[in-house]
Order: structure tokens, then C-alpha cells, then sequence
């Protein structure tokens, strides 16, 4: 399960059980985590064991995601926004 992998790994296989992309918002987290959620919460074995499985790739990346130190530095704003430094670059 997650708990017995490198960390990196454990980011991965926590969003390919959500079908998550690599970059993603903790509001989009919750909000797919809640689809999951009402779809899978019954009262069957089956579907017990499924939300566990859920439930932990859930609080493993919101766990990284809290604890996450973001960078300000232009360089990385810059990645998260492309287009701004396409439009600094061609100003008339």
C-alpha cells in the first residue's frame, strides 16, 4: 500500500487512485475527494475497502500539500504563469 513506498512514489500512486494530474490545488483536491466520496460510500466490504484506499491517497496529498514550502522567486513564478513573461519579453 502507500505507507511502504519512497515519498515520491507515494505522491504518485496517491494521484493516479484519485486520477489526479501532477499539478493540482488543494481546492481541486477536496473538491475531487468529494466526487470519490459520494460515489464510492456505501455499506459494502468492497466499497470500505476502496475508500481506505481513498481516503489515504487523500490525506497523503493533502498532508504534502499543507506541509509544502512554496518558492517566490521570479524563476518560479515564471513557470507557474508562462504567458506573463511572454508578454514582458514582446511589450511594444
Amino acid at each position: 500500500m502507500l505507507n511502504h513506498v519512497n515519498p515520491s512514489e507515494r505522491i504518485r500512486a496517491a494521484l493516479e487512485i484519485l486520477n489526479l494530474p501532477p499539478l493540482i490545488s488543494l481546492r481541486e483536491l477536496k473538491a475531487k475527494y468529494r466526487d470519490i466520496a459520494k460515489k464510492h460510500h456505501q455499506d459494502s466490504v468492497a466499497e470500505e475497502a476502496q475508500m481506505g484506499c481513498v481516503n489515504l491517497a487523500y490525506e497523503t496529498l493533502k498532508e504534502y500539500m499543507e506541509k509544502y514550502r512554496f518558492s517566490f522567486s521570479d524563476e518560479e513564478i515564471l513557470k507557474q504563469f508562462p504567458e506573463e513573461s511572454h508578454a514582458v519579453r514582446f511589450k511594444f
